[in-house]
């Protein structure tokens, strides 16, 4: 009888409203719900459905063009309100994808050997360096977790020939991967 009167009492609840602002009743049963929570609850984690793998090309394509549009920014002389909330936001960008364990290296101004894992586009005589040095870099060095999904492309300056530059150094053609 309880259960006649509750329902009684509902239904004069809604029709105390307009017709269109009365809520439906529920269309699937409190027991079909707990099942669902239950089945939902119980389901191992194993069988829960893996992230997908990160496409390598498509992560370095997306860090590479962050860091071409933060190094834009920072030519620019004007420093607008616009120019400063646009690179906060790229920063913070950036920031979230270091999180994530992606890394985006810049080489500007970093020793030069044969040895690292640099495309050199190009070889510079620079009359300022005593040593070779990365004057700029053209595409930067970024890892995933760790690992190296593309490889940095530099300009390296070399000190002008017969101003002590090392012996058996090639500079053209030279790329080392």
């Amino acid at each position: 009888m309880s259960g006649l009167i509750s329902r009684v009492r509902a239904e004069l609840r809604q029709r105390r409203h307009h017709r269109a602002f009365r809520i439906a009743p529920p269309e699937t049963g409190f027991e079909q719900v707990l099942d669902e929570m239950t089945r939902l609850l119980t389901t191992p984690p194993e069988a829960a459905e893996a992230p997908p793998v990160p496409d390598d090309g498509a992560l370095a394509e997306a860090a590479t063009n962050l860091w071409r549009a933060r190094r834009k920014l920072a030519q620019d002389e004007g420093s607008s309100r616009y120019v400063r909330q646009t690179d906060r936001y790229l920063r913070l960008c950036q920031e979230a994808l270091a999180e994530a364990a992606l890394v985006v290296q810049d080489h500007d101004g970093d020793p030069y050997h044969p040895g690292r894992t640099l495309e050199v586009v190009l070889f510079e005589d620079d009359p300022a360096t005593d040593t070779e040095r990365v004057l700029r870099t053209v595409r930067p060095s970024v890892y995933f977790r760790d690992r190296h999904i593309q490889i940095g492309q530099v300009v390296v300056g070399c000190p002008p020939a017969g101003a002590g530059a090392r012996p058996g150094t090639h500079r053209e053609g030279d790329a080392h991967a």
